[in-house]
């Protein structure tokens, strides 16, 4: 019988991390299955998904633990791929001048809407024509089956003007 973990890392970013993770993985006799790894405030961030057979999780623990000598932490957690995707997958970007709470309030009116959010991505940048710092977001959504698009795109639109970004929402692809 097979087990889905997750592997959460974090430490000082160096050449041949992502490596190190992959041969604990195999050595456990494990499949690597999805990950975002990223270099975040300069440190190495991230997750891995893994699939092994259930009695070489204790082997993987083993080997993460070796990385863990080396100044990258690594935790184990169970992975709960029984999960259902129900809801309506949808796409939302968002763009404005950088200020905190921009994510708060997004959130809030996500949240409020009972919408999950599968994956969110950020990332600060120079504006090409101010030379202002730019915030961008992008968010792969999953909408309750009672609610539309339109309800979406309207209730960020009404916290637009307040924080200052433009949002588009369309159907996941």
């Amino acid at each position: 019988m097979t087990s889905s973990v997750i592997l959460t890392v974090v430490g000082s970013d160096r050449p041949g991390l992502t490596q190190a993770l992959a041969d604990a993985v195999l050595a456990a006799g494990g499949n690597w299955l999805e990950s975002h790894l990223a270099r975040l405030g300069g440190k190495y961030v991230g997750s891995v998904l893994v699939e092994l057979p259930e009695d070489r999780l204790a082997d993987l623990e083993a080997h993460t633990k070796a990385i863990d000598a080396t100044g990258l932490r690594v935790a184990l957690v169970g992975a709960d791929t029984a999960a259902a995707e129900a809801g309506v997958p949808l796409a939302l970007e968002l763009v404005g001048q950088d200020r905190p709470g921009i994510v708060r309030e997004v959130t809030t009116v996500l949240a409020g809407l009972r919408v999950n959010i599968d994956e969110f991505e950020t990332r600060r940048e120079t504006g090409s024509w101010s030379g202002e710092q730019l915030f961008r977001a992008t968010a792969a959504l999953r909408l309750p089956d009672d609610l539309s698009q339109d309800a979406v795109q309207e209730a960020l639109e009404r916290i637009s003007g307040e924080i200052m970004v433009d949002f588009s929402v369309s159907p996941a692809t």
